[in-house]
């Protein structure tokens, strides 16, 4: 990317620059091949923020150093008159989190320059950063409001009394490393709970500086604003007049945590100091419109607050079902005067994210729609319309893209849009007709030096005669006339799409560079195809979705280039479940199975994870239930009791910091392998959770899963 560099500024703690290490070398130009190595030099965009009157994008590139083993972020900034761009920060920290002033002039922005992460600010046009917050920890996340005089922020903080480490409880024996607890959620995701948790707090701005905050949720509070595991900062909102911010909360312990999905939407009002949760009656006063959960109002995920203009309402999203976690998520509306909340997507049988209000009756968000993501646009009702007058939401954007974040400001959207052939860029959409226009090509170098393969768009037929969206990734290069490998996908979740996803882990253009066809299903489970596609899996996971898959990859067999002699079957999570049950049943279709962080023994799973409504719901309940036939059915149907019909080599990869499919489920799969005289082998990463994320433990990841699959697939006899 060509640009000049602003900001610079100076401290004394300055960390060691990263050299940025990008550029191809000889050889893979002259190869022109896509690889591991190659991947690990492209940069990574996000974080993109128009300014308030649209003239300018201020937005972030990650690059990373393989030999190095670690990345840094910069701010970049986007004239969008002329498509000039200016770096704003080096490489010498890491700057993330890009905000506006409410006059534009104004970039707030985290950086660790100081040592430690904080709030910093710079004029606009460039300048010397200024530091904002200087606390002993980290700044986690931050928002400062439209009048600039006051900013939230997240902090982890320690809980006193709720210490887990032996260490903290007993100060006698200060070398001590046991965990101790009296309750479920010792761990989650990926990591042990110790007793600490990340609190939202508001402190006065004056002069650009941050006073010590306030913690409005309570020190006391054994819980996480934002919510875990993701502690995602869009989980808050500043009213736009600044004396009001919403967030995300799920107030909840132990083992009624473990079972619940009951986070609510609260407000703290700066004034009075008073917090209301909005999602529960109050002293009668909330009302409900059209809504089912009515003796137990909104009981699932209540997420994302977003403030309407005049700040009359507030937009969020909810999942009507509790203890569910994929539900449809349904865009609400709470009318900060009559406390009545409204449903706006009643008859929208999609999801509705990335909630965008233009004005004060317009409101935008995302929606995955047949394997894709789109831009929709949805003219409110007045307010005191029933949710029956409500008009269907107009899909603005279409074509085989995913739209995963836009921007919005000055008449002006911009989207982060990625294909399987693209990483993500910025596009101008047009508000009017949804057309898309490139603005950024941040790693325009590397494409022109590869040569990547083609996506084509199957419609398969299903045993019970329904149309399955299929992706099919074509091999760089690729002649009808010669006979390809073909790789299964088994998608995770179990509910997420098959979409036009860029991805640094599952990477289908990469595997397609080996010389691989890929086969990827939207099999029943995943969203985007309307609620009852999205819900047969749950109860099922053995069921009709298997079936999909087989339909799948049976349909490409047909191809004269599918060579039927040479296939592969690969999945993460659910999908590592799916290859371990498929190992059971595939009647010898597939030459070699790879299965990561998937689900084996669903007995011991359900003993072993944290989040139990998942498996509660997923399952239809636990192993004990012997009157309850769902669950039985699932428990029935566990892949590690038809280890016996196993017949084909595996590669099993885990990470230890996986809580959620934890790493043993891993082991139990290679033990009984092994045991059985399936050639197997057993890639286990010790700093890695349920997802591979370090560059080096990448690379590792990909020499191992393409070694596996060119030793019993590529080279099959």
């Amino acid at each position: 990317m060509a640009c000049t560099v602003l900001g610079l500024g100076s401290c004394t703690e300055r960390p060691r620059p990263l050299e940025i290490d990008n550029a191809l070398t000889a050889e893979e130009i002259a190869a022109g091949r896509f690889t591991p190595e190659v991947m690990w030099k492209m940069g990574r965009l996000g974080g993109s923020q128009l300014s308030p009157d649209g003239k300018w994008l201020v937005y972030t590139v990650t690059y990373y150093n393989l030999g190095e083993n670690r990345g840094v972020t910069a701010l970049y900034l986007r004239d969008m008159a002329s498509g000039e761009v200016r770096q704003l920060t080096d490489h010498t920290s890491n700057n993330t989190s890009p905000a506006w002033s409410a006059d534009g002039r104004t970039l707030y922005f985290l950086s660790d320059r100081s040592g430690t992460q904080q709030v910093w600010r710079m004029a606009a046009a460039g300048g010397e950063p200024q530091q904002v917050t200087a606390f002993d920890a980290d700044v986690e996340g931050f928002g400062v409001n439209k009048p600039g005089d006051a900013i939230w922020y997240v902090q982890t903080v320690a809980v006193p009394g709720a210490e887990k480490c032996s260490a903290d409880l007993y100060k006698d024996m200060p070398r001590s490393k046991a965990h101790i607890y009296d309750d479920l959620m010792a761990r989650h995701w990926n990591y042990w709970d110790e007793g600490r948790y990340r609190h939202l707090f508001i402190a006065a701005l004056t002069d650009g500086k941050a006073a010590e905050g306030v913690d409005i949720v309570g020190a006391d509070a054994a819980w996480d604003v934002p919510t875990a595991p993701y502690f995602d900062t869009a989980e808050i909102a500043w009213s736009n007049a600044g004396d009001r911010l919403a967030y995300t909360c799920k107030p909840l312990t132990g083992t009624d945590y473990a079972l619940s999905t009951d986070s609510d939407i609260f407000v703290y009002d700066r004034a009075s100091g008073r917090t209301v949760n909005i999602c529960k009656p109050m002293e009668g006063r909330v009302r409900f419109n059209a809504m089912v959960h009515r003796n137990t109002p909104f009981p699932g995920y209540d997420k994302y607050p977003v403030w309407s203009p005049d700040d009359r309402y507030i937009a969020f999203r909810s999942m009507a079902t509790p203890g569910y976690e994929a539900d449809k998520e349904r865009l609400m509306r709470y009318d900060c005067r009559t406390a009545e909340i409204t449903d706006l997507t009643p008859s929208f049988d999609y999801h509705a994210t990335n909630v965008a209000w233009a004005d004060d009756r317009t409101l935008w968000f995302i929606a995955p729609m047949e394997g894709t993501y789109q831009l929709c646009r949805l003219a409110l009702p007045a307010p005191d319309a029933t949710c029956g007058t409500v008009d269907l939401p107009k899909v603005v954007t279409s074509g085989d893209h995913d739209i995963n974040a836009f921007t919005m400001a000055g008449g002006r959207i911009v989207a982060e849009v990625t294909t399987m052939r693209m990483a993500t860029e910025q596009f101008e959409v047009d508000p009017a007709d949804g057309k898309l226009t490139q603005l950024s090509a941040v790693n325009k170098e590397i494409y022109d030096h590869i040569r990547l393969g083609t996506v084509e768009k199957r419609w398969v037929e299903t045993t019970d005669g329904k149309r399955m969206l299929t992706w099919v990734v074509l091999p760089p290069d690729f002649d009808p006339a010669k006979k390809y490998p073909t790789l299964l996908f088994c998608e995770g979740g179990p509910q997420s799409v098959v979409s036009q996803a860029w991805s640094y882990r599952w990477n289908f253009a990469l595997m397609a560079s080996q010389g691989y066809v890929v086969v990827a299903p939207n099999r029943r489970g995943v969203p985007s195809f309307g609620q009852e596609w999205l819900e047969q899996i749950s109860g099922d996971y053995s069921g009709q979705n298997i079936r999909d898959y087989l339909s799948a990859i049976d349909d490409v067999a047909r191809e004269p280039w599918c060579d039927r002699d040479r296939l592969g079957c690969v999945g993460a999570s659910y999908g590592g479940y799916s290859v371990y049950f498929l190992a059971g049943c595939h009647q010898k279709r597939f030459k070699a199975f790879i299965a990561h962080c998937g689900i084996f023994n669903f007995e011991s799973m359900y003993g072993q994870t944290e989040e139990l409504f998942f498996i509660n719901h997923d399952y239809g309940g636990a192993y004990w239930e012997k009157d309850n036939p769902t669950a039985m059915r699932s428990y029935a149907n566990s892949p590690h009791k038809f280890v016996d019909r196993w017949d084909t080599p595996i590669l099993i990869v885990t990470g230890e910091y996986d809580f959620r499919i934890p790493y043993t489920q891993s082991l139990e799969a290679f033990t009984a392998a092994r045991l059985h005289g399936i050639p197997a082998r057993l890639v286990a990463f010790e700093d890695e959770a349920h997802q591979v994320f370090k560059p080096q433990n990448s690379v590792v990841w990909n020499r191992e899963f393409f070694g596996w699959l060119d030793k019993y697939v590529k080279e099959a006899r």
